[in-house]
């Protein structure tokens, strides 16, 4: 049985928000599959949902056996190359699960 993953995104832009998340979803699944997991659940960060996705996320890493997680580039994040590295380094740190990036080399 292959190791669950976590997949982490944004989507931004009302219009084709749906096609672009199952784009994105298909992309995830396959990488994770090439790598020797199982995709599990996909965390969606979106402008229209008042909740965050990327906290929910902590919380599923802490209350699961989950210990990787993969985004599609670290865009998904922040735009800010900072930013990028804080919430990386946040994720690492607070659940220790490890960040794989789709769009790169394995993190």
């Amino acid at each position: 049985m292959r190791p669950a993953i976590y997949g982490y995104m944004r989507v931004v832009g009302s219009d084709i928000e749906d096609d672009e998340a199952r784009r994105i979803k298909g992309e995830l699944a396959d990488y994770a599959q090439r790598e020797g997991f199982a995709l599990d659940q996909v965390f969606t960060e979106n402008i229209r949902c008042s909740e965050s996705a990327f906290y929910a996320m902590l919380e599923a890493l802490k209350r699961h056996e989950v210990k990787d997680v993969l985004v599609p580039s670290l865009w998904h994040f922040a735009r800010l190359p900072g930013l990028q590295e804080a919430m990386r380094q946040h994720i690492e740190q607070e659940t220790g699960a490890r960040l794989w990036v789709v769009q790169g080399r394995q993190q």
